[in-house]
């Protein structure tokens, strides 16, 4: 009988990591029930980004009549805090406490601030669309603060997490980790995006205020939740007598740890490619193909179906050992092959092919996201750990900059080439609807293609990290 217990208990443990995703993720040290629990961050930073970016963007311009130019400034507000990733990073590693926390404070600050922000929020939307007291104009202050705010809890709470979850997970388990993170941003995306779309069906202002508010005590629980008993207390490290690097110190440590400069520039163009695409999507399905609302919703969902694919397919490949930079590099192919397909739809008439380059750009992005996110916990991992929430809070920096600077370049060409191609200034190639997402399109193939001739010579090196730089430009050197 002990015997055939000894079988079943082996079965269900070979069952789990085959068939459950990410179970392998989990260690002796960080079991799956903590896993989930930590990235339950994620979940609140994904139901932020669709309220402030989705749900607010629409009906602060339909339903409230807002300027569309105040809303997209004050969405692209979040932005400004991006590149202070890195010293937010910077400051989680050298914090001095006498509780020995140095990551558990950085969560609690972003996590205030969100709920700061989301609290301000009803009141300063009453005011701006005229219900309140006072002029509209103390609305947009207080509209704008409130964006600021979550916009600062939400990259701070992201760096600090990312950087405790590195301190956490071992090097064999990471990648999977970095996946898992990765899903459970998008899950909890799509499921308020779901929430949030069902309870505003009839809108109205009140049930505005009460999603928002609910947001904010969620936040408060699933953040709460999540840092609870996480990290270790170490009162020798956070000491406030203990020495400290400056950060200057730390961006040499990180730069000498290997080749940290190509992979943010690597990240900022990577990421800036498949970002231009995102509000030009389902326009795109609109307005060149006659797709209803409800067909190019399927759009977005079919790319996140391929996100999640090249998710698994990642987490796999790099837990069997594989090369970050070379899923990465994987992706950008996917990615420009998606493009690509994208761009000669419209020629063919074939809107099956445009479907299917939605579902690969959302597998190419996948697999570039997590590649590169592996790639940055290896380099902060490597020479001093302590500096860990620099070197995710550099990559976070860059990734964040470069999607919100490229959306918004994006939108802008996409209009300014559409006038001209309206008005005949552009010969009769570009005549039609499809000429300024086209013109897009090409341009973020043109950066897939940067990227990956930054990349090569990374991925010709391998996964070792100290390996010294070889001259020659990246694409000449590419393995096939």
């Amino acid at each position: 009988m002990r015997t055939v217990n000894q079988a079943i208990v082996k079965g269900w443990q070979a069952l789990g990591p085959r068939f459950l995703p990410f179970a392998d993720a989990a260690t002796k040290d960080l079991p799956l029930g903590r896993l989930l629990r930590l990235s339950l961050f994620q979940v609140s930073v994904g139901m932020a980004i669709v309220l402030l970016t989705g749900t607010l963007n629409r009906v602060m311009i339909v339903e409230l009549g807002v300027p569309a130019w105040l809303v997209g400034l004050m969405v692209s507000l979040p932005i400004v805090f991006a590149p202070f990733r890195a010293l937010i990073g910077f400051k989680s590693d050298t914090h001095r406490s006498v509780l020995g926390w140095r990551r558990v404070p950085y969560i609690w600050f972003g996590t205030m601030m969100q709920f700061g922000g989301f609290a301000i929020l009803p009141f300063a939307l009453l005011v701006l669309t005229g219900n309140g007291h006072g002029s509209a104009v103390w609305g947009e202050i207080g509209a704008a603060l409130a964006f600021l705010l979550v916009g600062a809890g939400i990259h701070t709470t992201q760096t600090a997490g990312l950087a405790l979850a590195n301190d956490l997970a071992s090097p064999e388990t990471r990648p999977r980790v970095v996946a898992l993170l990765y899903v459970m941003l998008l899950l909890g995306m799509v499921a308020s995006a779901l929430v949030f779309g069902t309870l505003l069906h009839d809108f109205s202002a009140v049930e505005l205020i009460q999603i928002i508010q609910a947001v904010a005590v969620i936040t408060v629980l699933l953040n709460g939740v999540a840092m609870w008993k996480q990290e270790a207390r170490n009162p020798q490290l956070t000491h406030p007598d203990a020495p400290r690097a400056t950060f200057m110190d730390a961006w040499k440590s990180f730069s000498q740890a290997g080749r940290a400069k190509r992979l943010l520039v690597a990240v900022g163009l990577g990421t800036a490619a498949f970002s231009m695409q995102d509000i030009l999507l389902e326009p795109f399905g609109g307005q060149v193909f006659g797709m209803s609302v409800g067909q190019t919703t399927w759009l977005t969902a079919t790319l996140a179906a391929g996100t999640l694919a090249g998710f698994a397919f990642a987490a796999r490949q790099l837990g069997r050992g594989g090369d970050p930079y070379r899923i990465a590099s994987l992706g950008i192919l996917a990615g420009i092959a998606a493009f690509a397909a994208i761009i000669f739809a419209p020629l063919l008439d074939m809107p099956s092919l445009f479907q299917t380059g939605s579902f690969f750009i959302g597998l190419g992005g996948g697999l570039f996201s997590v590649g590169m996110l592996t790639a940055a916990m290896d380099l902060a991992s490597s020479g001093s750990g302590s500096m860990s929430g620099f070197a995710l809070g550099a990559w976070g920096g860059v990734q964040a900059t470069a999607a919100g600077v490229a959306i918004g370049v994006s939108g802008m060409l996409r209009d300014a080439v559409s006038a001209l191609a309206g008005q005949g200034t552009l010969g009769e190639a570009f005549a039609g609807p499809a000429a300024g997402y086209v013109v897009v399109y090409q341009i973020e193939i043109i950066l897939l293609f940067a990227t990956l001739a930054v990349i090569g010579p990374m991925v010709r090196s391998g996964s070792n990290r100290n390996a010294a730089r070889q001259p020659g430009f990246g694409l000449a050197h590419y393995p096939g």
